[in-house]
């Protein structure tokens, strides 16, 4: 570890629990103790240390503009001179909510929040008022945020009533929730089938990426759709990940489905915090001032964000960014699936769009559980290895990596050829 950060990090541990304000950055499950970074540009960041690392975290997904663009920071500078919040209506807050709604077509009507657990919290308690029912469907290994409800994991059978995931959540809080594998039509069958009637929505990550980048098996997402229409239940789809990353309009877009309600975050706000959540006018107006729905937020909407957020979505719109965006991307699983078969290491790289994840010790993953079997320890050595050649990755297993418009096919070729240089030195 560098000494400065060495020194950052002992001095944090005595003030902020762990060291850190959210739990991945401590590095527990690669081991060591994290570097503490002083600043970023482009593909790069450099640590306080002066050390500069290619960067495939990008902030967990929001700058796939890289870091500081220029767009991004002139937009919250011009904002800034005007002032850094009003709690009051802005124009820009209309502009955004007309720029999403123009790329999510299930969306007609949205509300921005602060935080993609917010916007999950939310969708979560309208879903509830609209339908009069209580209970809600998530998939074992998808992460929509730190609500209580949702911080659940699967108790002893497949179509079971959760366990609480977290000290602090009440179980009769987790009881209203029901936990199905991923990909497991079956187990969602089975859950209406005991309970239609009193499920109110279920909620996924189109593509997941908090279990490692997980797809969709064909048809599922499809499934979801059909059986929660059939029982009058609210689809969800958690695209704080996905949205506006694996096409314009979100895993939505990819794969021609329409949800009834969708959550936003990360690429939304430029790399500033923001999210919103939205769907159909009849759903969204159950929200307060217009329905019984209470929700707000002090800082909701907040017009630095909000300006970032529209210069995000402005470069995003321009010809090509998706096409090159692929490119990359496929560029990158190539090289790292040549490295793998020809150093003879066990492993796979699941890839949707621009994030991706390297499985040690696998041959296919479609749920938490196939997840849950990946050689954890042969990814911590990877971890070291590829930040000792200056690649900063991930520092979990279960975590996406991500390439963003600012790396170029050089840095994607070095970075091939220090996965191969430590995948020679591994065997």
């Amino acid at each position: 570890m560098s000494d400065r950060s060495r020194e950052w990090f002992e001095r944090a541990v005595k003030r902020i629990p762990g060291g850190v304000n959210s739990p991945v950055r401590a590095w527990k499950a690669v081991g060591g103790a994290p570097r503490f970074v002083a600043s970023g540009g482009g593909a790069r960041i450099v640590d306080v240390d002066g050390e500069s690392y290619i960067d495939f975290v990008g902030s967990w997904g929001p700058l796939i503009l890289g870091h500081a663009h220029p767009e991004i920071v002139a937009a919250i500078e011009a904002a800034a001179k005007d002032g850094t919040s009003f709690g009051a209506p802005t124009p820009l807050e209309v502009e955004l909510a007309e720029a999403v709604v123009e790329r999510f077509p299930s969306v007609e009507k949205l509300r921005l929040v602060s935080s993609g657990t917010e916007a999950t919290m939310s969708a979560i308690r309208v879903a509830r008022a609209y339908t009069r029912r209580s209970r809600i469907v998530k998939f074992d290994g998808c992460y929509h945020g730190h609500v209580d409800a949702l911080l659940a994991r699967a108790g002893s059978g497949v179509a079971s009533l959760a366990l609480p995931d977290s000290a602090g959540v009440p179980p009769a809080f987790a009881a209203e929730t029901a936990v199905a594998p991923f990909n497991d039509r079956a187990a969602v069958e089975a859950l209406f089938a005991a309970g239609g009637d009193s499920i109110a929505a279920v909620i996924v990550e189109p593509v997941c990426g908090n279990m490692g980048v997980i797809a969709p098996a064909p048809g599922f997402l499809d499934f979801l759709r059909n059986i929660t229409e059939k029982n009058g239940a609210l689809l969800i789809f958690d695209e704080v990940i996905t949205g506006f990353r694996v096409a314009r309009g979100g895993a939505q877009e990819l794969f021609n489905i329409r949800p009834d309600l969708t959550c936003l975050g990360k690429i939304l706000g430029g790399g500033l915090p923001l999210g919103a959540f939205g769907g159909r006018a009849d759903i969204m107006d159950m929200l307060a001032p217009e329905g019984p729905v209470y929700q707000a937020g002090t800082l909701s909407g907040n017009p630095l964000a909000v300006a970032a957020g529209l210069a995000m979505l402005h470069a995003l719109g321009r010809p090509g960014v998706y096409e090159k965006l692929e490119a990359l991307s496929a560029r990158f699983q190539r090289g790292l699936e040549a490295a793998l078969k020809s150093r003879r290491v066990a492993g796979i790289v699941a890839r949707q769009g621009s994030m991706l994840t390297l499985f040690f010790g696998l041959e296919r993953v479609r749920d938490a559980e196939e997840a849950r079997g990946a050689d954890r320890e042969r990814f911590a050595r990877f971890f070291h290895g590829m930040l000792a050649r200056g690649f900063y990755w991930p520092p979990s297993q279960f975590e996406a990596a991500f390439v963003s418009l600012a790396h170029s096919e050089e840095e994607i070729d070095r970075a091939v050829a220090a996965f191969d240089d430590w995948a020679a030195a591994e065997r």
